[in-house]
């Protein structure tokens, strides 16, 4: 499934101004994401990142956000919720699946808590769409994404924007704008799980 053009085929009859959630993971994800989206909608990012277990780590990713968004200038400005910080409800979500790998079960369950929490605020605040930054990310599902996305749309008012932003070279150009912002790249995804295998990455090719 293309989700990058379902998105753009959505757009296409949702009027310009339309109020649009979008989660985010990070600066440099939201940079790209909202190129492709904020001169369209009047974008509100949502920080809610519960499987970012460090609190210095969690702060960081979001003072970066704010960081970012002061420096653009979209037809619409870019507005920014902090959502609360709940590590807590990660480790309930991951118990049994601390040794799965990055893009395993333990990851579809860590989409699935932040796109509800994301699709529940949207509905309560009266957006009409909600979408995520986390396609963006070639180390992350689209898939998956876009399916927990679409089951959500049926149990909320809020309508989901079916996403891919990897797509058009959606990466490499997150890679670009963080360099031109001076925005800090963690180099795993935040929960302490990938932390670990990211240090073992190293670990490894240091020692070949």
């Amino acid at each position: 499934m293309n989700y990058d053009l379902l998105m753009e085929e959505q757009i296409t009859n949702i009027p310009e101004g339309t109020s649009l959630l979008l989660h985010a993971c990070c600066g440099p994800c939201s940079s790209a994401c909202l190129e492709r989206v904020a001169n369209h909608f009047k974008v509100t990012i949502f920080y809610y990142n519960p499987n970012i277990t460090e609190k210095n780590e969690y702060d960081k990713r979001y003072m970066e956000i704010e960081k970012l968004i002061s420096k653009l200038n979209f037809k619409y400005p870019i507005k920014l919720i902090n959502g609360n910080y709940e590590p807590d409800k990660f480790f309930d979500i991951s118990k049994g699946l601390e040794d799965e790998p990055e893009r395993g079960k333990r990851c579809y369950k860590c989409y699935s808590l932040r796109l509800k929490e994301t699709a529940d605020i949207a509905s309560k605040l009266g957006f009409k769409y909600f979408t995520t930054t986390l396609s963006l990310s070639p180390h992350k599902n689209a898939n998956w994404i876009n399916e927990i996305g679409h089951e959500l749309d049926k149990e909320y008012v809020s309508n989901f924007l079916y996403c891919d932003f990897k797509k058009k070279n959606g990466y490499k150009r997150s890679i670009e704008l963080s360099k031109e912002y001076n925005l800090y790249r963690q180099d795993y995804c935040g929960c302490i799980y990938s932390k670990r295998d990211s240090l073992l990455r190293k670990q490894n090719k240091n020692n070949d």
